[in-house]
């Protein structure tokens, strides 16, 4: 808003030679990666959240930004990585080829050493071409693109690392998969762009959100967005859809066949299921969801526009919830990670990369495990204004209509609240109405929080001292040399 057998490069060379020369694509296994955020006021490690990829062999990982940390902790792991080149910054990158060198040498070039981190993709924006942005970015996307590619070229990075933009879902509108079509004003651009990945071996992403279908339209037929079967199936001539995501896959496809791309590869840059802020976000719809969804995909069915050849990869959105993220959209966008924000899976979940279900993160370091709770003996006429201050700096989403928390009364709503506010800032006094408890206030499904312990700069710390202890090294052994040969 997001495995398998990994696809050979010479699988990749195939499918683009095919598509150029007009053919049928063969049929591809899809590989199952996850999208990492970061916008979070509880992070893990980096480092612990790549043991925790790894532990879950999880190859492929999507970041929004080039973090430095998190490209770092992903150096020597071996894990598939797409970095992201933000919105904002397409309006430069486009104007300026300098930019776009800078930028590759400080967010890809440097980590693509012996040993480095594997690079593959670099996402030029996010969704630029969403319908609520009016446009603002659309101008800037091919010739940022250019200019990047011109950039990779120089580098000598061109030939394994490919562009791609992720698109939402509305890029393309319809009612029906067969009649397909990229919006009016996109036709153009959409175009160019198809035929620039096309030229150089790269996917079509986009991301698809039944829960967003769900969750917008009250008349939308809710056991259409899953995969357990439905009675609103979607009958289009020959063919019949029977959940939300093979529709929505085959309206892509019918949109690029219109360009006369209908067999490049696709890819799903994000797809899955909040849990929690939503009335239809909740624990068990998002396993039930994300399940099929796998089991799905993995099944290589395709659909019916492309039988046996499901999406390249799809990546799950996300891997951790995200408490500081914007809840424009809703109280939902905070909730969408297979794993809690400390790394301990929400639901049981095989990934079907022959590991089994979801395995935790270890070693992980929480804060003291404290609770800031409303103080039973106090009046709480004057609470208002704090509660508003303390779901302001924190998240409060999971006491919205439908959140896990909805229900536990207005004394626990307000030390949730506090409690949130607490994990953050170490404060409880609130005018002397909050307290300080060691008894874990949690009550049913609605979890009071313990957050984690900063790791990063202790991070950089080792990693300077390792620094420290190389040079130290080989200053000893040149003085070691000088000796010897002064001998």
């Amino acid at each position: 808003m997001g495995g398998g057998i990994l696809i050979t490069k010479a699988v990749a060379v195939v499918l683009v030679l095919v598509a150029v020369l007009g053919g049928s694509v063969q049929s591809v296994e899809s590989a199952i990666g996850v999208n990492w955020g970061t916008i979070s006021n509880h992070r893990l490690a980096p480092s612990t959240v790549v043991d925790l990829l790894r532990d879950n062999k999880i190859q492929k990982v999507k970041l929004f930004d080039a973090d430095p940390d998190c490209l770092r902790a992903l150096m020597g792991s071996g894990i598939e990585v797409m970095v992201g080149v933000s919105n904002d910054l397409l309006a430069t990158l486009s104007s300026s080829s300098a930019a776009a060198d800078l930028w590759v040498s400080q967010n890809v070039s440097r980590y693509m050493v012996r040993g480095g981190a594997n690079i593959k993709y670099i996402a030029v924006g996010n969704e630029p071409f969403l319908t609520s942005y009016g446009g603002q970015f659309q101008s800037y996307v091919m010739p940022a693109i250019t200019n990047l590619q011109q950039s990779l070229t120089k580098a000598n990075l061109a030939n394994n690392i490919k562009l791609v933009v992720p698109c939402n879902a509305d890029a393309y509108e319809s009612s029906l998969p067969s009649q397909g079509a990229f919006r009016p004003e996109l036709t153009q651009i959409m175009t160019d762009l198809v035929a620039f990945l096309n030229s150089n071996g790269s996917p079509f992403i986009v991301n698809i959100y039944p829960f967003l279908s769900l969750y917008s339209n009250s008349d939308f037929p809710q056991d259409y967005a899953f995969f357990e079967g439905t009675t609103h199936s979607v009958t289009d001539g020959p063919n019949v859809y029977y959940n939300a995501f093979d529709g929505n896959y085959d309206t892509l496809v019918s949109a690029l066949n219109k360009l006369g791309f209908g067999q490049i590869p696709i890819v799903i840059g994000e797809v899955g299921w909040p849990t929690d802020g939503a009335i239809t976000a909740n624990v068990n719809a998002a396993r039930v969801f994300n399940q099929g969804l796998i089991n799905h995909v993995l099944s290589n069915k395709g659909t019916p526009l492309r039988p046996g050849q499901g999406p390249t990869d799809v990546y799950l959105f996300g891997l951790f919830d995200e408490e500081a993220k914007s809840v424009l959209p809703g109280g939902f966008e905070r909730h969408w990670g297979i794993f809690s924000f400390d790394g301990q899976a929400k639901y049981a979940l095989n990934l079907g990369l022959g590991n089994g279900l979801l395995r935790n993160a270890k070693d992980v370091h929480y804060l003291p495990f404290r609770w800031c709770v409303v103080d039973p003996l106090k009046d709480l006429s004057g609470v208002s204004d704090h509660f508003k201050l303390a779901c302001t700096v924190a998240d409060c989403t999971n006491l919205n209509y439908g959140g896990s928390c909805n229900g536990i009364g207005e004394r626990g709503n307000i030390s949730y609240a506090f409690n949130s506010y607490y994990q953050n800032s170490r404060s409880c006094e609130f005018d002397g109405l909050g307290m300080v408890t060691f008894l874990n206030p949690s009550m049913g499904e609605c979890k009071f929080l313990v957050g984690v312990a900063e790791e990063v700069v202790t991070e950089h710390v080792s990693v300077g001292l390792q620094l420290y202890r190389g040079s130290v090294i080989v200053w000893l052994l040149i003085f070691w040399g000088f000796g010897v040969f002064m001998i």
